[in-house]
């Protein structure tokens, strides 16, 4: 037991756990606590008895019990029990094909179908039901939750798995909730202005090759879409950048669980005057920067690099939870991004020696002489 400071009690491991540590653990299943995952499709999972397929729980460090994240695997021909919780839950679809079930208390049920790249969430405490289309193969999805947030808030597993409340001003049964249709937001939520553009939607088909827009807030020809689902609070978003090309450096708060769509380059990561870190990552990988650790992406590959980003919060509709997010904004305006002007040079050297490796042309010697 470690000795306490003057004045403080002195607790031991277990009781200093929190309640949401004590759930994890009495869930039966491996708990992989990283700050990097190489390939989430490869990840060794469990019976998970709970949900009636197989699982594990990737404890991200740079999640800080803001949120969470796990993979589940539904065997061929089978589906998960059925579910329902008070935390927010986005699913995406690592590998696979079928369908999920949503119903409450008062409407009817709604089926839809997902494939491979597909995203959404089910509403906060609708009941739902995921199968696997496939008779031979098995489906696989990663999720991130706020389950840490809300377990922890209220200690109550009875009220957070058992609750009979409906919200249906988030899903009343509507006709046609999952069908991929949505509203594009450029810029401008209901006068909040924002850098980027939103689409507003339930389900997204395939974040693969979703159609992204200009965001050069975030340098080098990238482009970007955010995503509001089912009334979440919390959000998401696809990036992309170009062959040749790396983001600036920025920071904003724990959560962000960015899983490597295609392309193959690192990212370097570090807190304020500390040396800093490099992560090679490849279609699959998976990387949590820490809160308020600088972290920047670099595509050292011969394709667009695109990510998708699952975020603790952040929605443009529902404000007011997490911190304020200045991370498209350079330092010398007043945000927390790197301009590439105040970089240091060490980046563009390791940035210089991987294209090399690969055998790849620079294309930044324009973004750097636009120094925006």
């Amino acid at each position: 037991m470690a000795k306490a400071p003057k004045g403080e009690t002195a607790f031991s491991e277990e009781e200093a756990k929190t309640s949401y540590e004590r759930w994890v653990e009495s869930e039966g299943i491996p708990v992989i606590k990283a700050f990097f995952v190489e390939d989430v499709r490869t990840v060794k999972l469990a019976w998970w008895e709970r949900k009636g397929g197989y699982g594990a729980f990737l404890q991200m460090e740079g999640a800080a019990q803001v949120n969470n994240c796990y993979i589940c695997e539904i065997p061929p021909g089978k589906s998960l029990r059925p579910q329902r919780h008070l935390f927010e839950e986005t699913v995406y679809i690592v590998s696979g094909a079928g369908a999920t079930t949503v119903w409450n208390q008062k409407e009817k049920k709604q089926t839809f179908e997902w494939q491979t790249g597909s995203l959404f969430s089910p509403p906060l405490n609708s009941w739902h039901q995921h199968f696997n289309g496939s008779g031979d193969k098995p489906v696989r999805y990663l999720a991130v939750t706020t389950a840490p947030t809300m377990i922890n808030l209220v200690h109550n597993l009875d009220f957070v798995f058992n609750n009979d409340f409906v919200f249906e001003d988030r899903f009343n049964g509507r006709d046609g909730y999952f069908n991929g249709q949505g509203v594009l937001h450029a810029g401008d939520y209901r006068g909040f202005k924002f850098a980027g553009n939103v689409w507003e939607t339930n389900f997204v088909p395939d974040v693969r090759n979703f159609k992204l827009m200009d965001y050069s807030e975030r340098g080098a020809g990238g482009h970007n879409i955010k995503f509001e689902l089912s009334e979440n609070t919390t959000a998401c978003h696809i990036s992309e950048f170009p062959v040749g090309t790396y983001k600036k450096a920025h920071r904003h708060g724990a959560g962000a669980h960015v899983i490597i769509l295609s392309g193959e380059g690192y990212s370097l990561i570090w807190p304020e005057g500390e040396p800093i870190k490099q992560y090679d990552w490849h279609e699959g990988s998976m990387v949590v920067p820490p809160d308020n650790w600088w972290h920047q992406h670099f595509n050292a590959g011969r394709e667009p690099a695109r990510y998708l980003a699952l975020r603790a919060f952040g929605s443009k509709k529902y404000r007011g939870i997490g911190k304020p997010y200045k991370g498209a904004t350079d330092r010398k305006k007043g945000g927390e991004q790197i301009g590439y002007d105040e970089e240091d040079p060490t980046v563009r050297k390791l940035f210089e020696e991987a294209l090399a490796r690969k055998g790849v042309q620079s294309q930044m010697e324009k973004y750097y002489q636009k120094n925006p």
